[in-house]
């Protein structure tokens, strides 16, 4: 890889997708160990959107994880080609990966694919854009983030599922826990947003303040955005009620996306 790609790809973060794929793997107790080519998938696509969020023409921020965005160390078109290429790497590694089955690789880049594309954070940061110096509904900012942050979120259980080989109804839980989960995450960026340390966040303070976006703190207040998150967060847990003691790192997982301080 290339020195810029390891400056994308070295410098920490919270390891949260590929920690929920694991994690929804474990919760099949009786399953095979997971491959972990596509736990670095995730990270690979999730990584290419924080490169391409922070240029100038999307969220324009100079700071990710407590140094400079890409385009600020090196510039521009390197960070829209390191982008490119985490992007195409990550399919390349669940099409490699020795562990897997065929159908398994084909499933899950379907997933990923979906969730990466137009009908998830592509397209959630297509009307994120638009938003701006706009008035959107609770049910619009919903909406909008389940694309934009949930699906990748779903589409790491769903990966962690399939390698384990998981049945439907244990998708469908996987998916709403996932689903709860991934607005949860949202609404405590948005809280941080306002009141977290830009010491611990690695990242610029009251960005989306300064660029008048919808958020929900600004839709349901401080304290209001506080309830809407500890209410996904129980409605995250009561879905993995099927799966037992085995889903314990998934709830903890939960508690830590919305407790967490950066």
């Amino acid at each position: 890889m290339s020195a810029p790609g390891r400056y994308a790809t070295s410098n920490g973060g919270k390891q949260v997708r590929p920690t929920l794929y694991f994690a929804a793997w474990n919760a099949m107790a009786d399953s095979s160990p997971a491959d972990t080519a596509p736990a670095l998938a995730l990270e690979l696509i999730h990584t290419y959107s924080l490169i391409h969020d922070d240029l100038p023409a999307m969220d324009d921020d100079d700071m990710r994880r407590g140094k400079p965005s890409l385009h600020k160390a090196y510039d521009e078109a390197t960070a829209i080609l390191v982008g490119d290429g985490l992007q195409a790497r990550a399919f390349e590694l669940i099409a490699d990966a020795p562990e897997l089955s065929a159908e398994q690789k084909v499933r899950m880049i379907k997933v990923l694919a979906q969730a990466s594309g137009f009908e998830g954070m592509v397209g959630g940061q297509y009307i994120d854009i638009q938003a701006v110096d706009s008035d959107m509904t609770l049910e619009e900012l919903r909406a909008m983030h389940e694309m934009k942050t949930g699906a990748l979120i779903r589409a790491s259980l769903a990966l962690g599922g399939i390698a384990a080989n998981a049945t439907e109804a244990q998708l469908a839980a996987l998916d709403e826990y996932g689903r709860n989960i991934g607005l949860a995450f949202q609404v405590v960026d948005d809280i941080l947003d306002v009141e977290g340390d830009p010491e611990t966040l690695g990242k610029t303070q009251g960005k989306d303040a300064e660029a008048n976006k919808p958020t929900y703190v600004k839709l349901l207040g401080l304290d209001g955005a506080k309830a809407e998150a500890q209410r996904l967060l129980d409605e995250a847990i009561a879905a993995l009620d099927s799966f037992g003691e085995s889903a314990d790192m998934l709830r903890e997982l939960a508690r830590y996306i919305v407790g967490r301080d950066r």
